[in-house]
């Protein structure tokens, strides 16, 4: 903890008041609150655009103790709107690190409330779910906080994608290589971008809204739908653009918003979780292979597993072994395929990553 200790106030919207110390900027934020399970890998976590608009609790009780290094982002910013931790730390013991997480914080303009009982908030949040919230460390009346918190939206029916998105197209990868991916950027992570470079792919990233047409002149071999914040029912610009890659017959791969998006496209609803799945830890089964992974996850919204079951042409491959959701899809009629987690797995085991082999694979059958 820093020399001062500062006092701060986390208020949920359901009433619930905790108190802790202030770390990071001095200041309030407001956002949904979730919880990450992870033991490590903090900083991919603050960095993943797919957290925009929500306040991280972090359940791991030491956070900050291998401090920050500047190759640990997974985008050009920190993306959470704030951090609730048990202990945050501002001594660490990693002698590659570039500095630590208090100034990092700060650095990105981010509030956060430690000396938090975060077993009793994570036990609260599983038990009512999700739910907005407010930390201030320089607004100590609850009551204003309140008010404050009121005027928050919902993450249910917010677009958010868009925000996040890249705004100029840009490339990776050997330019010279005849994998070519177009890979539409509604919020995606950096490593990502690497596993479909490391296994050979040219890529250019698009912004959120670039039309179909705009995709295709680049030629690609397939296309990539990747990970991202808010409702996907909100996105309608997004579904239509998917349809359109569709028709086109040619692979593609959804990751986490990706997935939501690819079921959408095939008149498969989405719904709103009631705490959704943040981690490193999570058990998923693959139903094709029988083979189970563990798996990096980060979302509050999944597909509608009836309707999943229903549908004459999508076919499930992956289900949740903790709630038995739905973790992964694939079409019986088009080479288009989805998971509802991060096969990147930064942080994370590499159980997954044969997914993008699997996608690259798919390209190359199409290519010769």
């Amino acid at each position: 903890m820093p020399q001062t200790k500062q006092p701060a106030i986390l208020v949920l919207a359901d009433g619930h008041v905790f108190y802790g110390h202030a770390f990071g900027k001095i200041g309030t934020a407001t956002g949904e609150i979730c919880f990450n399970t992870g033991m490590t890998g903090y900083q991919e976590v603050f960095t993943d655009p797919s957290y925009t608009s929500q306040i991280v609790i972090m359940n791991s009780v030491h956070i900050g103790n291998y401090g920050v290094k500047d190759s640990d982002v997974e985008s050009s910013s920190v993306k959470i709107h704030g951090l609730i931790s048990r202990n945050l730390e501002e001594q660490y013991s990693r002698i590659q690190a570039n500095g630590n997480l208090n100034d990092y914080l700060k650095a990105n303009q981010i509030v956060a409330i430690d000396n938090v009982d975060t077993r009793a908030l994570v036990t609260h949040i599983r038990a009512k779910g999700a739910m907005n919230c407010i930390i201030s460390s320089d607004i100590l009346d609850v009551e204003i906080l309140k008010k404050m918190l009121a005027d928050v939206p919902d993450m249910d029916g917010l677009e958010l994608a868009s925000t996040v998105s890249t705004k100029e197209e840009y490339e990776m990868g050997d330019a010279h290589s005849p994998l070519k991916v177009a890979v539409l950027d509604f919020g995606i992570k950096r490593h990502i971008l690497q596993c479909l470079v490391d296994r050979g792919a040219h890529v250019r990233v698009h912004p959120a809204k670039t039309p179909l047409s705009r995709l295709k002149e680049f030629n690609p071999n397939g296309y990539f739908i990747s990970n991202g914040p808010g409702d996907p029912a909100a996105m309608d610009y997004a579904v239509d653009t998917v349809k359109g890659l569709l028709a086109e017959n040619k692979p593609v791969f959804g990751i986490c918003l990706g997935h939501q998006l690819l079921a959408l496209a095939n008149g498969i609803p989405t719904f709103k979780m009631h705490h959704g799945h943040r981690g490193l830890n999570h058990p998923v089964k693959n139903i094709i292979t029988g083979q189970c992974e563990i798996t990096t996850q980060n979302h509050g919204f999944g597909v509608d597993p009836e309707a999943v079951r229903n549908h004459a042409e999508v076919e499930i491959t992956h289900v949740n072994l903790n709630d038995q959701s739905i973790e992964g899809i694939r079409l019986k009629n088009k080479p288009a395929f989805s998971v509802q987690y991060h096969p990147e797995s930064t942080p994370g085991p590499h159980d997954s990553r044969y997914l993008f082999d699997d996608f690259i694979s798919m390209i190359k059958e199409r290519m010769n």
